[in-house]
């Protein structure tokens, strides 16, 4: 009789990056999980045998380890809880090689192993372990080592001056590999920069190629698409009259090289040329040609010091504004900052009146030259109000105002006289994530800015209380009656709050980093409220 194969407790890994659908009956967290179980199941006659826990990351990115469900499950293995995990695709568990690693260093201290089930990857078996690591191996360092390679190449090219490829600039054509001057096209590139200096505005010179007939440059690509032969835009007429490959240089990142191509325009040309965009740049930063600017536009910095420039989105009849990271060339836009404007330039105002009110005590015999800046401090407190954003706007920047939002407040720097003594204001703002945008979390005290509700908590809350009279007291809640069972069961745990963490969060008064995304996925909330307070940040 052959020996009863062992068994093996198999714990299934299930992760989403957003948490888009997961309120759905059958979701994407619901999909992997059963293909999993399917796959232990198909192996019931080697031993494998599913365990209860569920192990769900529903929007956590696959790129960190600090996972609340990776975690514990890593934690199960090491407890000998886990011999298996199970997962329905290798980037399920991770999308780095270095933390693959990691994981599968804690498998086998602990002999445990990993299967994918739509991927030829087990390592229950040596030849499976060697295979992924492998494999995982030489596509990183195959990928690193061709990039590396290509762009060597490139920067060796183009310190000789010559061209690498790309779209053909107007004014030039490609002969042997080089570029050779267009007549034709040169002689409206030339005219392009010299009508620049005296018009001094991209828009306006659009208008004006637009109705002159100045074309793109048509270029075919793969022998069937066409593309250019347009009117210029705003975009590329800016791009083309920032280019040095019109002076005879080819640029590689942030250095210029002397190119193997002829010059179609002269360096001096060229040089007014940008120094007439480096006004304009200077101006627009100030606000000066705006009718209605923004009142930091070109005060503001995010953590990193980064300059920090207005925007705005509109849904529906709303606009909102913000300010967001004005990114270089290179810069990822996940690595920009955005925060809403009408809530940092209230904070701004209100600390620097504030300040202005106490600085006698503190400037001494300078506060005669403030005072007279500023018309008397205390008539600008009670006009403040009444102010347009153009008159609050010549206050800083007749004050030089320079703002810095930090991780953990906003730092006010202006300057106090002639003598350009300069002056600190510190509040603590902390900045949190609120969906996809950080908002300032104000300390109690700082300031007479006035307390705001968090709409995703209060949502929360709301919703929370509807699944429990939509579960417990079979009331039919309409706005809850769409989501599954199992999320309704996750919000019924908030309607349990300890009535003065209820209050606080109506109130706009919880703690700074309490967010709903963080509420939502704290687990096994104790019933005591004693533990709730210590948990979210009330004790």
């Amino acid at each position: 009789m052959a020996d009863k194969p062992k068994k093996l407790r198999c714990a299934v890994y299930t992760r989403k990056s957003t948490e888009d659908g997961l309120e759905q009956d059958f979701n994407s967290l619901d999909a992997q999980r059963e293909a999993c179980a399917a796959y232990i199941l198909s192996q019931a006659s080697e031993g494998w045998e599913a365990v209860p826990e569920l192990y769900d990351d529903g929007g956590w990115s696959g790129g960190t380890m600090k996972r609340p469900a990776i975690s514990q499950l890593l934690d199960d293995v090491k407890c000998g809880k886990v011999d298996v995990i199970v997962v329905y695709k290798v980037d399920r568990l991770t999308r780095s090689l270095a933390d693959f690693a990691k994981i599968v260093e804690i498998l086998d201290e602990n002999e445990a192993s990993f299967v994918s089930v739509t991927q030829s990857f087990n390592t229950t078996s040596s030849m499976g372990r060697l295979t992924l690591n492998v494999l995982l191996s030489f596509a990183q360092f195959e990928r690193e080592v061709t990039g590396e390679r290509i762009r060597d190449k490139i920067a060796a090219s183009k310190k000789k001056g010559m061209w690498m490829g790309g779209p053909i600039p107007i004014g030039y054509d490609l002969k042997d590999r080089r570029l050779v001057i267009n007549g034709p096209e040169a002689k409206a590139v030339r005219h392009m920069f010299k009508r620049y200096t005296i018009l001094k505005s991209v828009p306006q010179l659009v208008d004006e190629l637009a109705a002159d007939g100045y074309l793109t440059k048509q270029r075919l690509y793969k022998g069937k698409r066409v593309v250019g032969n347009i009117p210029f835009r705003t975009g590329s007429l800016t791009k083309l009259l920032h280019n040095p490959i019109y002076i005879g240089k080819v640029r590689h990142k942030d250095t210029i090289y002397n190119g193997v191509h002829e010059a179609i325009i002269k360096q001096e040309l060229f040089d007014e040329v940008q120094s007439i965009f480096a006004i304009n740049r200077r101006d627009n930063a100030l606000g000066k040609k705006s009718k209605n600017p923004s009142l930091l536009t070109g005060l503001i910095s995010d953590p990193e010091g980064r300059s920090m420039s207005p925007s705005q989105a509109r849904k529906g009849a709303r606009l909102y504004r913000y300010y967001t990271t004005r990114l270089e060339p290179g810069e990822k836009k996940n690595s920009a900052w955005r925060m809403p404007c009408g809530e940092i330039e209230r904070i701004v105002m209100n600390a620097i009146v504030s300040e202005l009110v106490s600085l006698p005590s503190v400037v001494g015999r300078d506060i005669g030259v403030l005072a007279g800046l500023i018309d008397h401090n205390d008539k600008l407190v009670a006009d403040l109000p009444s102010m347009s954003i153009a008159d609050k706007r010549k206050l800083l920047i007749d004050l030089d105002v320079k703002v810095q939002v930090m991780a953990e407040a906003i730092v006010i720097d202006l300057l106090l006289n002639e003598h350009e003594d300069r002056y600190k204001i510190n509040v603590n703002a902390k900045l949190v994530s609120r969906g996809i945008e950080r908002k300032l979390a104000i300390a109690p005290g700082q300031g007479s800015a006035k307390c705001e509700a968090d709409p995703i908590l209060l949502r929360l809350i709301s919703n929370a209380f509807a699944a429990q009279d939509h579960l417990i007291h079979n009331i039919p809640q309409p706005m809850v009656a769409h989501y599954s069972k199992r999320y309704m069961y996750q919000l019924v745990r908030f309607s349990y709050l300890a009535p003065d963490i209820i209050t606080a969060i109506i109130n706009g008064t919880q703690p700074p980093d309490l967010t709903g995304r963080q509420i939502m996925r704290k687990n096994n909330i104790p019933l005591d409220w004693a533990s709730q307070r210590i948990m979210f940040g009330f004790a």
